[in-house]
């Protein structure tokens, strides 16, 4: 059967009256006596939401959502309420998996805390579509670091060459009529260290988040962390040019470090405090060669060096707009308020970064330095 003819047969026999609502007994007796083509762990949440209603009755628009795969709070409503035990064995006990879903096996158990959501994710996971937004925006900015690593002959501190800041891919304040660099620095990076470091975690991070929660959601994270990154160092830090993704991968990094502290009894990473201490070492090193690099350059420079700002800003885009992201697998994000509070707390905030750009150095007669 169908999905659509299951949806008729629903609503025809056990709602014939079209009253949005499915009496317990009547759904329950349609999934044992009918062959429903269905993923096992998508059963075992129409079960949970059947056998939890207290009020005998089925909202009909939440199975239809459920059944469809959209991301509601159906499903999550599913798993707390739910009553009972889950009888198939969990993920790490099935054998006979080939390398790929080994691979999304690992990741399930990487990103998400709870056995349902990992069983949930492992059933319904399809190589289409691929993550292939972190792997792009990885690729790029190698790319982009060898070009000018060979045109320079210099492959660390690339910012102390003139050559280099003259790109038009690097934000400046001098140029900061020039938008499409509050976007584009992100494809620069100081030398090697950075863009491995950075590289690294995209790859590591990004793409099992990716994975999860989709390229929408990450692409988006991503991007509100690059963009918060420049529009910050524009009001706090108005001498000082940008260059590496930085605002990104905190944003990344923060919410998912974020997630694993506030879910830990759940998560079944291995050595997962280790791993914790050993990524906050990393990335407040990365904050403190940045600090340094800024406020005590090794080497002679025509001016300031990139700001520090985007990391920490990105960090505060990760754990607030990324952890409720992470924290939503499978639900509607639009239904949420929390979702539009923050929404609405960005967009206020990008307004204000607008107007001070386009107003306040001149009113506060900040002296740039000289266009590179």
């Amino acid at each position: 059967m169908d999905r659509s003819s299951l949806f008729q047969l629903i609503q025809e026999q056990l709602d014939p009256d079209n009253t949005g609502f499915i009496a317990v007994e009547n759904f329950t007796s349609l999934v044992e006596h009918h062959e429903l083509q269905l993923d096992p762990s998508k059963l075992d949440m129409l079960f949970a939401l059947v056998q939890s209603n207290e009020d005998g009755q089925v909202c009909y628009q939440e199975l239809i959502e459920l059944m469809s795969s959209k991301r509601s709070s159906s499903f999550r409503r599913a798993i707390a309420n739910g009553r009972r035990t889950l009888q198939r064995e969990i993920l790490l006990d099935e054998a006979g998996l080939g390398v790929y879903k080994r691979f999304v096996r690992y990741v399930a158990y990487e990103i998400l805390p709870c056995e349902t959501d990992r069983r949930w994710y492992f059933h319904q996971n399809r190589l289409c579509p691929p993550p292939i937004f972190m792997a792009i925006i990885t690729i790029v900015q190698i790319i982009v670091f060898m070009c000018y690593g060979i045109m320079l002959n210099k492959w660390v501190l690339q910012t102390y060459q003139p050559d280099f800041m003259k790109s038009p891919l690097v934000y400046h304040p001098r140029h900061r009529h020039q938008v499409w660099r509050f976007f584009s620095y992100m494809f620069m990076h100081v030398g090697l260290e950075q863009l491995g470091f950075n590289a690294l975690l995209q790859l590591m991070i990004g793409v099992p988040l990716e994975m999860v929660h989709g390229i929408l959601r990450i692409s988006l994270l991503y991007m509100a962390g690059v963009v918060a990154g420049s529009l910050t160092v524009s009001i706090t830090d108005m001498r000082a040019p940008v260059v590496g993704g930085s605002g990104g991968v905190y944003a990344l990094c923060s919410a998912h470090l974020a997630n694993v502290v506030m879910n830990w009894a759940g998560m079944r990473c291995p050595y997962k405090l280790l791993r914790m201490i050993l990524a906050l070492v990393c990335m407040s090193s990365e904050v403190g060669r940045a600090v340094w690099l800024r406020f005590s350059p090794p080497l002679p420079s025509s001016g300031p060096q990139p700001s520090f700002m985007a990391h920490l800003s990105g960090a505060v885009v990760g754990i607030s707009m990324g952890l409720l992201i992470l924290r939503s697998y499978e639900e509607s994000l639009q239904k949420q308020c929390s979702w539009w509070v923050i929404v609405f707390s960005f967009i206020t905030f990008l307004l204000f970064a607008i107007f001070w750009n386009i107003f306040a150095y001149e009113l506060l007669g900040v002296q740039l330095p000289p266009a590179p």
